[in-house]
């Protein structure tokens, strides 16, 4: 196989890998069969209830655009089933956004809100151990330098004799 195949391939498995294909896959699938339960709400449910309101099912709803609208002759628009279609769209939408949307926002914003304070904290141990680092400083004394020297004092930083002292090195 040429090198230019080989490529495609492989640049085609990488495609098929890739997390987001896969969730969209299922996703796709979900939604197939979400949506006949849905259908089957707005068919069963939503239409007779809107149909009480008149003489007929809202999926009979119909006008005539040009009379008379008998057998072949006259041209009917069946308007029922575009609000059909919309009820089922606008049933599916809310459920889709109240139950899926909705909750994973409320998730993810939790999520963001927890490593916002995770990375307070990680600046707040910083800043405490540089307090703790300048509190040693000060305890050495005047004159001991800031610990990257080559003073004398015990502690006093990266010199090249053995510390006589206690000293913390940053």
């Amino acid at each position: 196989m040429s090198e230019e195949k080989t490529g495609v391939l492989a640049g085609f498995k990488a495609f098929l890998m890739r997390g987001n294909v896969i969730d969209l896959a299922v996703a796709v699938v979900i939604g197939a069969a979400f949506t006949n339960i849905v259908n089957s709400i707005v068919k069963g449910v939503i239409n007779p209830l809107v149909g009480a309101l008149g003489t007929k099912d809202l999926d009979h709803y119909s006008s005539c655009f040009k009379a008379p609208c008998t057998g072949d002759s006259g041209i009917q628009i069946l308007w029922g089933g575009v609000l059909s279609a919309l009820l089922s769209f606008l049933v599916t939408a809310a459920v889709v956004y109240f139950l899926m949307v909705l909750p994973m926002a409320k998730y993810l914003a939790r999520r963001a809100q927890q490593q916002g304070v995770k990375e307070t904290m990680e600046v707040s141990e910083l800043e405490v151990l540089k307090e703790i680092r300048d509190t040693l400083i000060a305890q050495r004394g005047p004159g001991t330098g800031t610990g990257t020297g080559t003073g004398a004092g015990p502690g006093s930083g990266s010199g090249t004799g053995p510390s006589t002292g206690p000293g913390v090195e940053f």
